[in-house]
């Protein structure tokens, strides 16, 4: 199964660290992680909590949270280590009753993070989850640099720290507002 990719962590600065209760490492394997809230009452989360529930990529390797993830190819070795590993952490930190039951649900979700990188490596990933109708919505958006999505060359070396982007995918505009001061101030572990 050669072209495969999935996606990883990626931290394009250090706010994931005070966004998130729990940040996960830059470059680890990442997948959406909404069933971390299927039975959470959303409203009653704390404000990093609803961070994480509203954008965060879940990292596979620390079970932390990641506002963007970045296409990345991958070998068919690599992808059975990373089904492997996320079969243990579904037991060691959600308490999976048996390896056959992780490993189904770690295959499934790593399935469906396969099938959001249906785009060239390299490209990142948002995400945007809501409650709409009383079950959880996600929306993925690409973000490619301005100059690409204009038909133009890529700046010289690539990516700048601070490039614009184009935001590729839903034409709904998700407006939010996050009040970073009180988060950095909440010190709920």
């Amino acid at each position: 199964m050669s072209g495969m990719k999935l996606l990883r962590t990626i931290r394009l600065d250090p706010s994931d660290t005070f966004v998130f209760a729990r940040a996960a490492e830059a470059g680890e394997w990442a997948v959406p992680g909404s069933f971390m809230f299927m039975e959470a009452d959303i409203e009653a989360l704390g404000p990093k909590e609803r961070s994480a529930f509203r954008s965060g990529f879940l990292g596979v390797g620390s079970f932390g949270w990641s506002t963007l993830a970045i296409v990345t190819p991958v070998t068919a070795e690599e992808r059975e280590a990373l089904v492997m590993a996320f079969a243990e952490a579904l037991m060691r930190e959600l308490g999976a009753p048996d390896m056959a039951r992780a490993r189904a649900a770690a295959e499934e979700e790593i399935a469906f993070s396969a099938s959001l990188c249906d785009h060239p490596a390299q490209t990142l990933v948002a995400l945007h989850r809501s409650i709409e109708g009383g079950e959880v919505k996600e929306r993925f958006r690409t973000l490619v640099p301005r100059a690409e999505a204009l038909g133009q060359d890529a700046p010289r070396g690539g990516f700048r720290a601070f490039d614009f982007f184009e935001v590729e995918g839903d034409e709904d505009v998700i407006s939010e507002e996050v009040d970073l001061l009180a988060m950095m101030k909440d010190k709920t572990p």
